[in-house]
């Protein structure tokens, strides 16, 4: 096959910044993205209705002219948050889901929640008016071993939750383990989950075997190769649980190369050849479609783009910068470390 013709795909999880980094990186989505959930934990986070209608402000007046982009805004949840400001929210159309970050799990979450009793009367809200959870999963408690937080927070705070609420929409973003893909297919309803770009190419020894290699370094960490490999036969399994969110998470570069590094892997700006690559490998380009443009929009309860892309290969290895630059300092791009052929059209 040399080229395919998609509906314009949607980015689930992203991390847009703000100010100048702002500025930067938002080409890069809305060139190829109709809508994006975009992700609240600025400092300050995005804890009120009124924070996010303005960052959605700026969000837009960021925007290169003509480009036509959707950002779908979310609330950063605390053990403080206002129940009737979440419903005036949604009820408002601005607010597409709250996010919940496990104080301390990724980057700027140490306002997440630390204890889940303190957030119940939000969650319960949600539950009585239907907006999605989206969650961070990972406990942060020191005992428990980085690579097995995802399998402990499904265990011992998922569950039980969505026991206790089972009316509660839940999205368990950027899964990277064969127990998060188990366990969404294992679930009846009211379940599903966003894979990442990088997750899909990449396990941890791309991060630590020949030197530490600080831009494939991400929260949740990458995981044993059985792992992606369980991730890559949720996304081109057609099932539509699982759908894109890139969690594109630019850092400057010298934030990234430091002694104490960020967590975060820039793909927005190659991610559709990417995942034509991925799904080329896996026999399943006629599934791309499902992955990146149908299954997200259909659990989030909104309509599949009109507008198409295609993509096309090319007999020639693409050429994406190894960085791009931007107001705040440059930002290395996602290597993929191998050639990439698939070029949207």
């Amino acid at each position: 096959m040399q080229s395919i013709t998609i509906r314009r795909p949607d980015d689930w999880h992203l991390h847009l910044r703000d100010g100048e980094m702002l500025k930067g990186v938002i080409g890069d989505t809305s060139r190829h993205f109709a809508r994006a959930i975009i992700m609240p934990n600025l400092v300050p986070p995005v804890v009120t209705t009124a924070d996010a209608a303005a960052y959605r402000e700026r969000i837009m007046a960021a925007l290169p002219a003509g480009d036509r982009f959707q950002p779908l805004m979310t609330l950063y949840l605390t053990e403080h948050t206002n129940p009737d400001d979440v419903e005036e929210g949604k009820a408002s159309g601005l607010i597409t889901a709250v996010k919940l970050y496990p104080a301390g799990a990724t980057t700027n979450s140490h306002g997440g929640v630390r204890d889940i009793e303190k957030a119940m009367p939000v969650l319960e809200r949600m539950a009585r008016i239907g907006l999605p959870l989206c969650v961070h999963g990972e406990v942060t408690t020191p005992e428990v071993d980085i690579f097995d937080r995802e399998a402990v927070f499904i265990d011992t705070v998922l569950d039980p939750l969505r026991n206790r609420l089972p009316e509660l929409k839940v999205t368990m973003e950027h899964v990277t383990t064969k127990d998060g893909i188990d366990y969404i297919r294992n679930s009846k309803t009211n379940l599903a989950g966003s894979i990442t770009t990088h997750h899909l190419i990449i396990n941890r020894n791309a991060i630590l075997v020949g030197g530490i290699k600080p831009h494939y370094y991400c929260l949740p960490v990458a995981k044993r190769e059985h792992h992606r490999l369980a991730l890559r036969a949720a996304a081109t399994s057609g099932d539509a649980r699982f759908f894109l969110g890139t969690d594109s998470a630019p850092h400057v570069d010298p934030l990234k190369e430091c002694a104490c590094g960020c967590a975060g892997i820039y793909t927005s700006i190659n991610t559709m050849s990417c995942l034509a690559h991925v799904f080329e490998e896996e026999n399943a380009l006629d599934r791309l479609e499902a992955f990146s443009s149908l299954n997200g929009p259909a659990w989030y309860g909104l309509p599949a783009n009109q507008d198409t892309m295609r993509l096309v290969r090319r007999e020639t290895p693409l050429s994406y910068p190894p960085r791009i630059e931007t107001g705040a300092g440059p930002v290395t791009v996602f290597d993929p470390m191998f050639p990439l052929h698939w070029d949207v059209a």
